[in-house]
Order: C-alpha cells, then sequence, then structure tokens
C-alpha cells in the first residue's frame, strides 16, 4: 500500500489564454520507508509537487491520497490538522523565528497540538540533542551557524514524529561540511524508518535516496530507482561526463539530463499547446 498516492494530478493557474500548467497530470505513489530525490530545473513542477503533497496547496485535477485517505478536498481545518500530524518541513532558508530561541523554534508545533509548556520544552530539548545541537538551546538563531540552523529546522520537522519529512533543498544555503551533516543526519531519519521526499540540484546528494525522480515542465519524464551510496545510471551517464564545481554547473547538468528524454518532452510541449484552454473551457463551462 502506498504512503503517499497522485492520480493524474494538474495544477493550473489563471484562466483561458493565460492559463499556466503548473503540473500536468502528474501520477506517482510513494511507499512507506522510501527516500526519494527530485530533481529537474527550475520551473520544472518541483517544488509545486512538493506543496501539494505537503497540503500546503490543492490540486485542480485528479486525485491524492495519503495514508489511504483521500485529502485533495479536505477543508482549511482538516487539511493542517493532516499536515501538521503527518507531515515535517524542512527548508532552504530554515525559517526560524528570530525572537524565539532554538528550544522555543523547536517546539514551536507543539503548541498548536495543545501539549503543555513542560512537555513542549522537553520533547524539544530531547529532539535537539538527537541531531547534537544540546548546547545551543538558548542560543537565537542569529547566533548560528548554517549548519546548525539548518538541523535545528530538522529538529522542528521532527518533534511532531512525521511520516513524511519534505525537504526542499535542505542543503542549498550551506557548505559542503554542514552539507554532510545534514544529509546524514536525513539518512539517520530514513535508517530509522521515515519517509522522505527530497528536492535537489546535487546529483552527489542523490547517493542518500532509493529513488530519483526526474520533473521536466510539470512533467515527471523518469523515475528511477537507486542503490543507497550509488548515483543512479542515467545521472552518471548524463551528468558525470562533466565538470562541476559550482550550482551553476549543477544546473548545467540538469540541462543535459533533459536531452536524455527527447521524445517526451517534444509530446508533452504539444500536449501543453491545446490543453490549457480545453480544462479552462470546460472549467467554465461547469459553473454556468
Amino acid at each position: 500500500m502506498s504512503l503517499i498516492e497522485l492520480k493524474e494530478v494538474s495544477k493550473l493557474y489563471g484562466f483561458g489564454d493565460a492559463t499556466v500548467v503548473a503540473l500536468d497530470e502528474i501520477n506517482i505513489s510513494v511507499s512507506k520507508g522510501e527516500f526519494v530525490a527530485v530533481m529537474g530545473p527550475s520551473g520544472s513542477g518541483k517544488s509545486t509537487l512538493m506543496n501539494l503533497i505537503g497540503l500546503l496547496d490543492r490540486p485542480t485535477h485528479g486525485s491524492f491520497s495519503l495514508n489511504d485517505r483521500s485529502v485533495e478536498r479536505l477543508r482549511t481545518n482538516q487539511r493542517a490538522k493532516v499536515r501538521r500530524d503527518t507531515i515535517g518541513f524542512v527548508f532552504q532558508s530554515f525559517n526560524l523565528l528570530p525572537k524565539l530561541t532554538v528550544l522555543e523554534n523547536v517546539a514551536l508545533p507543539l503548541v498548536y497540538k495543545g501539549i503543555t509548556q513542560t512537555r513542549r520544552l522537553k520533547q524539544a530539548g530531547a529532539m535537539l540533542e538527537r541531531v547534537g545541537l544540546s548546547d545551543r538551546e538558548q542560543f537565537y538563531p542569529k547566533q548560528l551557524s548554517g549548519g546548525q540552523a539548518q538541523r535545528v529546522a530538522i529538529a522542528r520537522a521532527l518533534v511532531n514524529n512525521p511520516h513524511i519529512i519534505i525537504a526542499d533543498e535542505p542543503t542549498g544555503n550551506l557548505d559542503s561540511q554542514s552539507s554532510r551533516l545534514v544529509m546524514e543526519l536525513l539518512a539517520d531519519i530514513h535508517k530509522s524508518g521515515g519517509t522522505i521526499l527530497m528536492v535537489t540540484h546535487n546529483p552527489e546528494l542523490t547517493r542518500y535516496a532509493t529513488r530519483v525522480v526526474f520533473m521536466h515542465d510539470g512533467d515527471i519524464i523518469g523515475d528511477e530507482q537507486s542503490a543507497l551510496g550509488q548515483v543512479p545510471k542515467l545521472l552518471k551517464k548524463t551528468m558525470y561526463s562533466l565538470s562541476r564545481f559550482s550550482l551553476e554547473d549543477d544546473l548545467a547538468g540538469v540541462s543535459v539530463l533533459m536531452k536524455t528524454f527527447p521524445d517526451k518532452i517534444e509530446k508533452q510541449k504539444a500536449r501543453k499547446k491545446i490543453q490549457p484552454k480545453k480544462r479552462a473551457t470546460k472549467k467554465r463551462t461547469a459553473k454556468k
């Protein structure tokens, strides 16, 4: 049974001729305990897909099941509860509140569950110990290094014991040493049974994943299983012939990767030229 299952899911913005297709009839399922890396160039739909799975947005069309429960049409308060109890988020920019201490930042999600302050701080302290930052409890975010701030963000994501961790470029603002610490921490979460969805531009980070999904123009154009510690064959073939020393080089590698699927991409572009108007027209007719 799949923990996450999207069937024919689309996300459209705008109306009529101004319609933009952010996701185009996506089909994907993720089982419990998988570590999925999602790759693709900017604008390919990676963040939109994560926002839908994280219940931060709703699909325009299609069905979405989370833990065998249909969630695409839940009311706002229901979505908030499922999100709070099921999903932990780790962002590239950390998103820590500057006026709260590290301990208070980690304990914040527990406030919404009605847990007493004593219990909140105790659970938050245990999570900080898990990520190796128990000695930073009373520090403020501005007093932390980038790597420490991201580990605090991971502790905050874990404090509710979520089933799923969504990490959107979790190492994008970190140096190589801090990146490795963060990835090793995510690997430990995965080893303990956690399900992780990670957006990344860096092919090296796919070594931590058990599966790599490739996106382009709102569509999934590749889906490859991967052994832990190894870069998938497709990435080796298309990227490792390049010398990469910067983010720009990684993005160039992603562009090369897209050329591996030329037929599918061309069919996808041709389909997009007519589908947005058709869908928008159907939607207006239904309202009449």
